[in-house]
This record gives C-alpha cells, sequence and structure tokens, in this order.
C-alpha cells in the first residue's frame, strides 16, 4: 500500500495523493536524487499480476519517455519496486481541459483554437517518433497555470488495448475513432479523429454523439452523421467547423494526413475566419457512411461488451478490443448450424446478383433513349456527325484565373484581392526583409501572372522585418564609445544612469536587451551607465537665469567660482553661463565656474553695487510682523532625511541665526511659512540633511520678507 513517505525507487518520497484513474493513481513526489518534485502514476492492484500487459507497459512507457515536447507532460522514468509499477512524470499544475470546458461551459473561439494548436503540435512531435496517443480526450490534456497545454497518458491507450479490462479504465468512447469501435487498427488518424471531436466539445460545451451506454455511442460514431457545431454556437467561424468536419470524417482517407495539415489549417482560420479554404475530400464509396446490421452489428456488440459503469463513475469509458485483432473473430460461434451459414450465404449471393442485373438492364434502357433522343453519339451513323461527337465528349475546362501579386499587401488586403477571385490564402512563416515593413506579405509561393483553377491556395510569407543583428557586448566601455559602436551598427540607443559603486563614472554597466541577443536594424538598445558613488558624484543642475546667490546654494555641492561679463541679453545680476551642463554628474568639491550679466557693456553702477560691496537690505518701518512665504524646490543632493532649517538676518550690522526647524522630514517642493526681524526684507535660509549624526548643508537660498500687518 502507498503511503506518505514512502520512498520508492530508493530516490522518489512519495508527499501527497493528488488523483485517480481507471488505471493508476496518480501521486506528487520529490526526487531527491534530482532535488524537483514530479509527478508519479503507479499502476492500480489488479493490473499488478498480468505479466503481458506489464511488459507492455513498460515497453510503451519507454518509447513515450524518448518524447520532450513543450506541448507533451514529459515521462522521465519508469520501473518497478517492491511489486510497484510505476511511471515519473513531469509535475504540471493546473487543470484538466474537461474541468475547464465544465467551469466555462464552452470556450471562446480563440480560446478553443489556441488549445487545438498547441494540442496538435504535442501530438505531431508525438507522430513523428511513431508514437500514437489512441486515447486523446479533455482529460488527457492539461492546462497549466501559466496557460500552456500539455498533453499527457501517451503510450498508456496502446498498452492497455491488449487486454482485457474493465470499462472503466480506457478512454471515454465519446471520443473514440470509428475503426477504434470497430476494434481495427488505429494510427495517426484515429488521434485526428479525437482531437476533432476535442474541438467540437469546446466550441459547443457538448459531445457530438452521447447515449446510455458505451455500445449505443460507439453505434452512433460508426452510423450517424453529427450535428453541425454552429447549431450551437451560430457565431462559429466557417473555416473552423470545416476543420472540425474534416478531421472527424468516418474515412480515415478524407480527414487530414497529418497534423501539420491540421496546424497549418488552424493558423490559417484565425487570418481569415470565414475563408473557404478547408478542402475536403470527393465523396465515394470508400467514404460514405457504413451502415451495420445484422451479424456484423451483432459481432461489434459482441467485441465491445463491457460492464455497466458505476452510477458515481466521471465518464463512460470505452476499451478498444485490440490493435492486433484476426478476420477470425468475425466467424460465427461453434453453436452456429454450419449448413444455415450457407444457405444465408447463398441467400445474399443470389439477392446481390440479381440487384446487379437489374441495374445493368436499367442502364441499358437509358443509354439506348438517350441515343434516340439525341443526347448520346456514339459514330457518324448514330445521332451525328464525328465534330458534333467531339464536341460533346470533350469534358470542358475548369474557368482558370490569374494570380495576383500580393508582395507589399497587408493580410488584409491580400484576403480582399484573393476572395474577389475565388482564390485562398495561406500563411507559412516569417522572414526578414530590408525591403518591406514587418507584417507585410515578402514573397508568395506562386507567381504572379500564372494561371491556376479557382480555390487554388497562395501560400506566402510575412516580413519581419530588417535582418537581425547581434546586439555586441560593451559592458565596461566608455559611454561614447559604446554609444558610437551601436550607431554605426544600426541600432537607436537611449541610456538610464544610476549610481554605482563597482563602475566608474560613465561606463556602461548593463544593456537591454543583453549582448548575443538578437534584434533588428533600427530597434533600441538601453545602455545603463554608471553615475559613480553616490555620495562621491552630484547631478549639476541648471542655475542659468538665477540670481548669483541662488546658484551658489543650488550649486551647494561644488566649488562655485564667479566671473562677470556684459551682456544686452541677460539680466544684470543673472548667471549667463555655467561651465558644466546640467545632468551631468560630477565629483562633489569639484569647480564650477557661473558667468554673471553685468547688464550692457558701458552702463553705469549704482552707488553701493560696487562688487564685494553688501547693502542690507532695512525698511524704514521696523513695525508689524514680516512673513516669508515662498516655495523651496527640492535640493539636488536630497536623500529623503530629517532636515534642519536656519535664517540668518543682520540686525543692527551683527548675524542673526534662529532655528526653523529640527529633526523633521519634510515634502519637497516646501511651502516657507517663515517670520523674520520686523523691518528688515531679505534673510538667507540655511537647509541641512541630517548623516549619520552631522547635519551636512544642502544649500542656502535668499529669502524676502513683507509686511503682513
Amino acid at each position: 500500500m502507498i503511503k506518505d513517505g514512502m520512498i520508492v525507487g530508493e530516490r522518489y518520497e512519495i508527499v501527497s495523493k493528488v488523483g485517480t484513474g481507471g488505471m493508476a493513481d496518480v501521486y506528487k513526489t520529490k526526487d531527491h536524487k534530482l532535488n524537483r518534485f514530479v509527478a508519479m502514476k503507479v499502476l492500480k492492484q489488479e493490473f499488478r499480476e498480468d505479466t503481458n500487459f506489464i511488459k507492455k507497459f513498460k515497453t510503451e512507457a519507454q518509447s513515450a519517455a524518448g518524447l520532450t515536447h513543450p506541448n507533451v507532460v514529459n515521462v522521465f522514468d519508469v520501473g518497478e519496486d517492491q511489486g510497484i509499477h510505476y511511471i515519473v512524470m513531469e509535475l504540471v499544475e493546473g487543470i484538466t481541459l474537461k474541468e475547464y470546458i465544465s467551469k466555462k461551459g464552452k470556450l471562446s473561439v480563440k480560446e478553443a483554437t489556441s488549445i487545438a494548436i498547441q494540442v496538435s503540435m504535442g501530438l505531431e512531435a508525438a507522430h513523428n517518433h511513431g508514437i500514437v496517443h489512441r486515447d486523446v480526450k479533455p482529460q488527457n490534456i492539461i492546462i497549466s497555470t501559466d496557460g500552456k497545454v500539455k498533453v499527457t497518458d501517451f503510450g498508456i491507450a496502446r498498452a492497455a488495448s491488449s487486454n482485457t479490462i474493465s470499462s472503466n479504465v480506457m478512454g471515454s468512447v465519446h471520443y473514440s475513432s470509428p475503426e477504434q469501435v470497430r476494434g481495427g487498427y488505429s494510427d495517426e488518424k484515429s488521434d485526428i479523429y479525437s482531437l476533432g471531436i476535442t474541438m467540437y466539445e469546446m466550441v459547443t460545451g457538448v459531445v457530438p454523439f452521447d447515449g446510455d451506454t458505451t455500445v449505443s455511442i460507439a453505434i452512433k460514431h460508426l452510423q450517424e452523421e453529427m450535428e453541425p457545431p454552429s447549431d450551437y454556437t451560430p457565431d462559429l467561424p466557417f473555416s473552423l467547423e470545416q476543420i472540425i468536419f474534416k478531421c472527424t470524417q468516418k474515412s480515415v482517407d478524407r480527414r487530414y494526413p497529418n497534423m501539420e495539415e491540421v496546424i497549418a489549417d488552424l493558423k490559417h482560420s484565425l487570418i481569415d475566419p470565414q475563408g473557404d479554404f478547408v478542402k475536403l475530400a470527393p465523396l465515394n464509396t470508400d467514404g460514405k457512411t457504413m451502415v451495420f446490421q445484422g451479424e456484423d452489428l451483432d459481432k461489434i456488440k459482441k467485441n465491445n461488451a463491457v460492464k455497466e459503469i458505476p452510477p458515481l463513475a466521471a465518464e463512460e469509458d470505452y476499451y478498444d478490443s485490440s490493435d492486433d485483432y484476426e478476420e477470425d473473430d468475425y466467424e460465427t460461434d461453434d453453436e452456429e448450424d454450419s449448413g444455415g451459414g450457407l444457405n444465408r450465404g447463398l441467400e445474399k449471393a443470389i439477392t446481390i446478383g440479381g440487384f446487379i442485373v437489374g441495374a445493368l438492364i436499367i442502364c441499358v434502357l437509358i443509354v439506348l433513349i438517350g441515343n434516340a433522343a439525341g443526347l448520346f453519339s456514339f459514330g457518324p451513323g448514330i445521332g451525328g456527325s464525328k465534330d458534333k461527337q467531339a464536341e460533346e465528349t470533350q469534358a470542358p475546362e475548369e474557368e482558370m484565373v490569374e494570380v495576383p501579386d500580393l508582395v507589399g499587401k497587408t493580410e488584409e488586403e491580400a484576403t480582399k484581392i484573393v476572395k474577389e477571385l475565388y482564390l485562398g490564402l495561406q500563411y507559412t512563416e516569417e522572414e526578414s526583409s530590408d525591403e518591406y515593413e514587418k507584417g507585410m506579405i515578402s514573397s508568395q509561393e506562386i507567381e504572379p501572372g500564372t494561371q491556376v483553377q479557382k480555390y487554388t491556395t497562395i501560400k506566402y510569407k510575412l516580413s519581419s522585418g530588417a535582418a537581425m543583428l547581434t546586439v555586441p557586448d560593451l559592458v565596461g566601455q566608455p559611454q561614447e564609445t559604446a554609444e558610437q559602436t551601436l550607431r554605426d551598427m544600426g541600432f537607436t540607443v537611449s541610456l538610464t544612469k544610476s549610481f554605482s559603486y563597482d563602475h566608474e563614472m560613465g561606463i556602461v554597466m548593463g544593456m537591454t536587451p543583453a549582448a548575443g541577443s538578437q534584434s533588428a536594424s533600427g530597434e533600441t538598445v538601453t545602455l545603463e551607465v554608471s553615475m559613480g558613488n553616490e555620495y562621491e558624484n552630484a547631478m549639476v543642475p541648471n542655475v542659468i537665469g538665477m540670481e548669483e546667490t541662488a546658484a551658489k546654494a543650488a550649486l551647494a555641492a561644488f566649488n562655485v567660482i564667479v566671473e562677470s561679463s556684459s551682456s544686452d541679453t541677460v539680466t544684470k545680476g543673472q548667471v549667463m553661463s555655467q561651465s558644466i551642463a546640467e545632468g551631468v554628474y560630477a565629483e562633489k568639491g569639484s569647480s564650477i565656474t557661473i558667468t554673471i550679466s553685468t547688464g550692457p557693456e558701458g552702463a553705469e553702477e549704482t552707488p553701493g553695487e560696487e562688487e564685494g560691496e553688501e547693502t542690507p537690505v532695512q525698511s524704514a518701518d521696523a513695525s508689524g510682523t514680516w512673513k516669508c512665504s515662498q516655495t523651496l524646490d527640492t535640493p539636488p543632493t536630497y536623500t529623503g532625511g530629517v532636515v534642519k532649517m536656519e535664517l540668518v538676518q543682520t540686525v543692527d550690522n551683527s548675524p542673526s541665526v534662529e532655528t526653523i526647524m529640527e529633526g523633521k522630514k519634510v515634502d519637497f517642493p516646501y511651502q516657507l511659512d517663515i517670520t523674520g526681524e520686523p523691518g528688515l526684507s531679505e534673510g538667507t535660509l540655511y537647509l541641512y540633511e541630517l548623516t549619520g549624526s552631522d547635519y551636512v548643508e544642502l544649500g542656502h537660498y535668499t529669502i524676502s520678507f513683507q509686511k503682513v500687518d
């Protein structure tokens, strides 16, 4: 008995039971050898004694283990330990497609088509490895939590098909192909049929054939035509309905020959939902619905006799009797009278012969009557001349059309053009093109001007844009060098900057997309450039147009050198230029020169304004309350810590210092609400930030006061 914590195969620890099926129980298991969680499928007790079944089960599971694909639940290991036969598989967190359909009722067209394409891709990979699933149904399709679709239980159906087991073991008869319910040979086209039934259920919410017993459902697969899915979903696109019809043809010769063509038509249906591009083979004798009666019908019922399913069973499962059936399986029982069988055979032969003779007589009469009426001509003496005979017996040529030039057109434009000519379109792949923009048709399989029959499908390729280039590795190079390299290759360059303790200022630290990846010419490559150590460098602000005092405050992190020059355009006392441009990160304490305008050349200086002479602003009215309510912008070097503000004013030629705020955080821009000395219209505000245990100056600002009462 399997218990939690049990070790199987000396490496797999049973964590918990996560599900059960007809043949096996499924456990979440910890693989201690590879340190990962996996799913372990353990055969039920009733199948562990059947040596033939076990042998074939292992062979098929080992074959499936060689299949690796994103849309397949991969098999990692097959083994036996202490009488426990198990398969170790990829653990997929999610729900089955059957559960998903039950929750949503039916799926949208795009969602159903996307799931069908992913399932088809998984089955295509299996078929390419010589593996036929034989039990494709929504219960064996898992939708993971991240939206990926995976097919599971490869090989198990074939292993089970060689053993007589109860009906609740095998896959549901709702999805079985006609050849499977007849007990005949099944191949890739059986999977295509089951996929078609699954698609039917996705878009309608119901299965096409249902009944009270598995046998009655099996007979419907053989004899009845299914209701069109558009009866349940009126807005179902024409092309998707035709794909479902072609997948579920009762004759294998009329179905899709392989999964590759199924995938191509499903993708085509996404871009041309109402297109008439799905081609069904002409209905012939081999393709007609076969009606089984008498002994044949009894034999089918006998071969597919199953036990009644318990009321609590989730699905009516069906058992495919054998892939290796013999013609002897259809002989009558020994108890039947051999003479009776011979008489019935003779009766059948006489009946068939009578039908053939009657048909020949009818054909002869039709020909004679038609010849007399001039409808047929067999020579110059019977019904007309040789010329007329040739004219009437020559088959008329099918109407031909000229293939249009679709290159350079969008898919929408091309679709409109070909529809008017009764031609079809089929997308194949993308290709790089320097001539045509991404999304434009860059080439077509049939040359423009070629005469083709109506309803011919033209295959085309879409441009993926310019040829892809390999992004070079520029990490560690100077910004200027890296930018030039990328521009020379045809890329567009953008920059992001951040502080770094490991890279000097101006050095490339990273790239997007990463070095070695493929990107089209003209695409943007973003360089992440170092601004150096955050505590050693600071960004230079723009001080042009500021007064000298304000400019110095803004440049408090640097050594400011002041020069002056005349200017006809810049107001006297304002900054005309700065030696380091704004946005540049420079080392704190480095020198920055600002040039102050002295006004137009030759202008007279106002007494008391010579360089170095300060005139305190003192109002004649020294009474009342004087307040400042200016707004303080964010200091360039502020890091978000607590601040201190001090107001310095000159009173009677002596500086007066008052602490306005200390030990608080503020949100910048910050509106001041400061009361100054009566009669003084100006003062200097010093702003500090607490760094460690000391306050560091962020800047100082000249502020103005006005009398408020």
